[in-house]
């Protein structure tokens, strides 16, 4: 694991697997999976249905902007340049 990988992993949430680090968000209607992977630096997001086991991946656009916000959030205070969370993949 990677010290950005392992800083996330520390906070409320996150947990790491090898080069990456993963939370689970749930809305009102809607659960999120959300990884951080240290190699490519980048921040994906899986939109996760109903069942709980099915995750589609989904651009960054259709991702409510308050869970966007605490993203940015959890990467900076693990010190990781909040902007990742925008990378363009």
């Amino acid at each position: 694991m990677g010290e950005h990988v392992d800083a996330l992993a520390d906070l409320e949430g996150w947990f790491a697997e090898d080069f990456a680090a993963r939370v689970h968000y749930r809305g009102a209607d809607d659960a999120y999976s959300i990884e951080f992977y240290e190699p490519s630096n980048c921040i994906l997001y899986w939109k996760v249905k109903g069942d709980g086991e099915t995750a589609v991946p989904v651009g960054r656009d259709t991702v409510p902007d308050p869970l966007r916000e605490r993203v940015r959030q959890d990467l900076a205070e693990a010190g990781i340049d909040p902007e990742v969370e925008g990378r363009l993949l």
